[in-house]
């Protein structure tokens, strides 16, 4: 049962990922606001959830991971709440941006508890293998589930939904986890000062197109880059850092690509196909089923060969999507557009556990929670930036957004190659890896 529970946890953190996504056309047409508003009502979750992710970790070792999970469900139910009730546009930006405070709060808790819950080895596994599956089907059911109740009942529900899921999970973990005890963690004040405004600020430079605010990204992120070397308990620990900044880069490049793509065939296909957003959820499964249905079968075959073959095999599938969307016009039906959705789909399916494998296989076992933060850190920052930029390519067009957005996001994944093979490492306890 507390299993059960926690993975509710997961299921609406990856919900909130993909259900808004088919959405933001009946938003659009409530609340106005025009594609930058849009935007935002992504990147208000993601933005939040990306840098405050290592501080709610953090926050669970010192003050327990019970009382900051619960916390995490509470505030997470109530910004929902907040996001149905909502009348402009700024109103549902600011409370999407209260359900990634939220997120950022329960996610790491709910993965910690379930590895202090489960000690055995194997019993481990297979409780973070249901973990996993869950966020996968969660990846899967948001857009058909999103475009069942928007076509059904308009936009509102689908943050209604979160309610009383938050709330049961709340008063479920009450009752099934005992306290614990407060640990001897620190908070990195400065590094929240920092990150959080440097992601925001680049994000908002790209959306708007303000000068002034990329400047102070790069200003905040060489300040952040600074307090972190100086700082006796970084968020983002340069030793870590270092070792896995191949890998961390290629996960940032998924999410980029990933997330970024989605919004984009999203508003393709009910801007320019005038699909229903039932359908639109629908259609867009092609790219969802395989990376639910390939990620056991990936983690095997990382098991076995290492994460840099699947790395490479998922990332090259991936540009050619991708780049596929160059083929694609106003008047190409929607055959056209399954080479870019089953690409994409068995790409990222190969590439996400090989991603988090090499992102922690290259460091110490001790610094091993650190470094999966730090991952999913990148793949969440990756994702936030990838809505802005490649929706604001769209923003001149649909066709030419379109073949724009398909290049930057296949060239992304080329590069990311490249990176892979010359940087990326076999985990040094796989000899079979190491040999190829």
């Amino acid at each position: 049962m507390l299993l059960f529970t926690l993975c509710a946890g997961m299921f609406l953190v990856q919900l909130d990922v993909t259900v808004v996504n088919v959405a933001l056309p009946a938003i659009g047409a409530d609340l106005g606001g025009g594609l930058a508003a849009l935007q935002w009502v992504i990147d208000g979750y993601a933005v939040v959830l990306a840098a405050l992710l290592l501080t709610g970790g953090a926050l669970g070792d010192l003050f327990g991971h019970r009382r900051v999970v619960v916390a995490g469900f509470a505030l997470f139910g109530a910004a929902s709440a907040a996001c149905g009730l909502a009348g402009s546009a700024p109103w549902l930006v600011a409370a999407r941006a209260g359900q990634g405070l939220g997120a950022a709060l329960l996610l790491p808790g709910t993965l910690a508890v379930i590895t202090n819950a489960h000690p055995g080895r194997a019993e481990r596994a297979r409780a973070l293998g249901v973990w996993a599956g869950v966020s996968a089907l969660a990846l899967a059911a948001g857009p058909v589930l999103g475009g069942a109740i928007v076509a059904a009942a308009g936009w509102r529900p689908v943050f209604w939904l979160n309610v009383p899921i938050a709330t049961a999970a709340a008063v479920a973990i009450r009752r099934l986890l005992p306290r614990g005890d407060r640990g001897p963690g620190r908070i990195d004040f400065a590094g929240i000062a920092t990150a959080a405004p440097a992601l925001g600020a680049g994000v908002y430079a790209v959306i708007d197109a303000n000068a002034v605010a990329g400047v102070l990204a790069v200003v905040l992120l060489g300040a952040f880059l600074v307090v972190e070397h100086r700082s006796a308990h970084p968020m983002l620990p340069p030793d870590v850092a270092r070792r896995t900044a191949a890998a961390n880069f290629v996960a940032a490049a998924m999410n980029f690509v990933g997330i970024g793509t989605i919004l984009v065939l999203t508003l393709y296909l009910q801007g320019v196909r005038h699909a229903g957003p039932l359908r639109a959820g629908l259609e867009v499964l092609p790219l969802f089923l395989p990376l639910s249905v390939l990620a056991p079968v990936a983690g095997r075959l990382t098991g076995r060969f290492g994460p840099r073959p699947l790395m490479v095999a998922g990332l090259a599938l991936g540009a050619l999507g991708t780049l596929n969307l160059v083929l694609v016009n106003e008047n190409s039906g929607y055959p056209a557009l399954l080479p870019t959705l089953l690409g994409l789909g068995t790409g990222m399916g190969l590439l996400t556990t090989a991603v988090v494998t090499a992102a922690v296989g290259d460091v110490p076992a001790e610094r091993a929670g650190v470094a999966s933060g730090v991952n999913n850190t990148a793949r969440q920052a990756g994702g936030a930036l990838g809505v802005a930029v490649l929706g604001a390519v769209m923003g001149g067009g649909f066709a030419g957004g379109l073949h724009a957005a398909g290049l930057i996001a296949g060239a992304l994944w080329l590069v990311a190659i490249g990176v892979t093979v010359v940087w990326v490492r076999a985990p040094r306890d796989n000899p079979v890896a190491r040999a190829g």
